[in-house]
């Protein structure tokens, strides 16, 4: 009795701490985003120029507009005028993973949101979504409804978080497993006559999304990544830093079942190096149907930018890494938050913030909306209020894009150096040819060997805490 007590007041104190996150990161903030029109923004490796005099201004609606002169965007030239939109387009087109609410429960506690504490591993998803959406679309790929996305679907959101309060506090007082909200309006664009290629990367653009499902079946839906988070001694709840993230990511792709996924695995750096034999061995790696055949990597480098703050030495580099077309963003935030950084103005970077409350979508059912998956306004931080603590990703689709990659990485990291040692490293060879523990064999009973979680408690004290 005395334990059924216990759990049934974690229970009440898990509904009270829900409503309070729920609450808090669900309010859209309408802060604008500014652009400079004299300087290049680059967005994972593609570039886009909006050149003219002083500056235009971004807002959530992403309609731009001149400040100081009081004249309309839309006079400007079409040709700016266009880069504008295939800026837009690509942008909204990222795959973009947030806090959510009333999922099923995680299995062994009585969260079902992750609000305050789930933000790494939901900058983690929108890395891998980026590497899976390479690997399968491609970098040209844009969704053809991205500007079909209503403007005013932020100002809908916010009347719907007043609902939402409501009803989270009062089922959190009456114990109602299923707080009755009103359902937002969802913006349903006007179906188009899609060609052969248009429905298949339709197909792949919803499939990649139900991967990232908040379900116990998605392949990297947040219920998976905890229960490997596990091995590491995460438990749902916890605060997860980006080298951890890095690590629970590898072992999801390579527990993932589905065939689709069987040409994809995902290499980890250790202690800062890249071993490019390592990397190659598991490129030409048999299928689980036992064929052979070259797979895609994707790379996840975990790395401090600086001791205590990040180091403005390395902005040029950051920059350059961004600037990559096999860059897939970086897990990383500020103190305490956690954001996915796609590119960069100046010395700004731009980023997709997780930390919004939005309700559970169950990408089982077929047209599930997409909207919500797709942000509609980038925000942008100065590169000096960066967290240290990040993980760095590439995607190589071959063993020659790999090889290519790592000599241009390269060259940045010595010209970008100015001490003796790189941030990371490219190094021939194996990890045992340097008497480390190379990466073990699959083991069933336990996903990280000892010497990985070793590894994982140093990076988990040495890192700052990222919510």
């Amino acid at each position: 009795m005395e334990a059924t007590g216990t759990d049934e007041v974690e229970k009440i104190k898990s509904k009270f701490m829900s409503a309070w996150h729920n609450m808090k990161y669900s309010w859209v903030l309408k802060t604008k985003t500014y652009f400079s029109r004299n300087s290049p923004v680059f967005l994972l490796g593609k570039c886009y120029h909006f050149k003219t005099e002083g500056e235009y201004r971004a807002l959530h609606s992403f309609q731009f507009s001149s400040a100081g002169d009081g004249s309309n965007f839309d006079k400007i030239n079409t040709e700016i005028s266009g880069n504008v939109e295939e800026f837009r387009k690509d942008f909204i087109s990222r795959i973009w993973l947030t806090y959510r609410e009333e999922f099923p429960q995680i299995k062994g506690s009585a969260l079902t949101t992750d609000c305050g504490w789930g933000c790494t591993l939901r900058t983690g998803q929108m890395l891998l979504a980026q590497g899976l959406m390479l690997h399968f679309l491609g970098r040209a790929w844009v969704w053809p409804d991205a500007l079909d996305m209503d403007s005013s679907d932020s100002e809908s959101w916010t009347s719907n978080t007043v609902r939402k309060l409501t009803a989270s506090f009062e089922a959190s007082l009456t114990a109602e497993r299923d707080p009755k909200i009103l359902p937002r309006p969802q913006h349903v664009p006007a179906r188009r006559s899609w060609d052969v290629t248009e429905m298949r990367n339709e197909v792949y653009h919803r499939k990649i999304i139900s991967w990232f499902g908040d379900s116990p079946l998605a392949a990297f839906g947040l219920h998976q990544l905890i229960e490997y988070g596990k091995k590491s001694g995460k438990i749902a709840g916890d605060w997860y830093g980006p080298a951890v993230v890095a690590h629970i990511l590898r072992k999801a792709v390579e527990e993932a079942r589905d065939p689709e996924l069987q040409g994809v695995t995902v290499y980890v750096a250790q202690d800062c190096t890249v071993y490019s034999s390592d990397v190659i061995d598991r490129q030409c790696s048999f299928m689980d149907s036992g064929k052979a055949g070259t797979k895609a990597v994707i790379i996840l480098v975990p790395v401090r930018l600086g001791g205590e703050r990040t180091n403005t030495d390395y902005l040029e580099f950051v920059k350059g890494i961004l600037s990559l077309e096999y860059c897939v963003g970086i897990i990383g935030g500020k103190p305490k938050q956690s954001y996915y950084f796609a590119g960069f103005q100046d010395d700004s970077l731009i980023y997709m913030d997780p930390h919004y409350c939005q309700s559970f979508v169950d990408v089982s059912i077929k047209d599930f909306p997409l909207e919500s998956f797709h942000c509609p306004s980038p925000k942008k931080m100065s590169f000096k209020k960066m967290d240290p603590s990040c993980t760095i990703g590439f995607y190589c689709r071959t063993v020659q894009d790999f090889e290519k990659a790592s000599e241009e990485i390269t060259k940045m990291l010595k010209s970008s150096s100015k001490e003796k040692y790189p941030l990371f490293t490219f190094v021939k060879g194996h990890s045992r040819d340097y008497d480390f523990a190379s990466s073990p064999l699959h083991e069933e009973n336990d996903l990280f060997s000892e010497d990985e979680k070793k590894r994982l408690k140093r990076f988990s004290t040495e890192e700052f805490v990222l919510l």
